[in-house]
């Protein structure tokens, strides 16, 4: 048997996807901050650093939870060619 089981157990794919990209806006986050903090100055205590990363995840996470189905309908009209805007 191969591919997802839908409704079976386990988080949806859509769900999946929201909370990968929110791990990597964190994770991102984390990297920039620790990379002023080699070059420069620390910017915050490592606990500030994780809270803004945990609120950098979550806004990214919920952001590609909600943009995700428009992003996909978008891009399937460019495909089809039928979504041009004239203005």
């Amino acid at each position: 048997m191969s591919g997802y089981p839908a409704g079976k157990m386990g988080i949806g794919p859509r769900t999946k996807s929201a909370v990968l990209w929110g791990l990597v806006g964190g994770l991102a986050f984390l990297v920039l901050v620790q990379g002023y903090a080699l070059l420069v100055t620390p910017l915050v205590p490592i606990t500030g650093a994780l809270a803004l990363a945990l609120g950098v995840g979550l806004a990214s996470g919920l952001g590609a939870y909600l943009l995700e189905p428009r992003i996909a309908a978008w891009s399937l009209e460019r495909e089809r060619g039928d979504g041009s805007r004239k203005g």
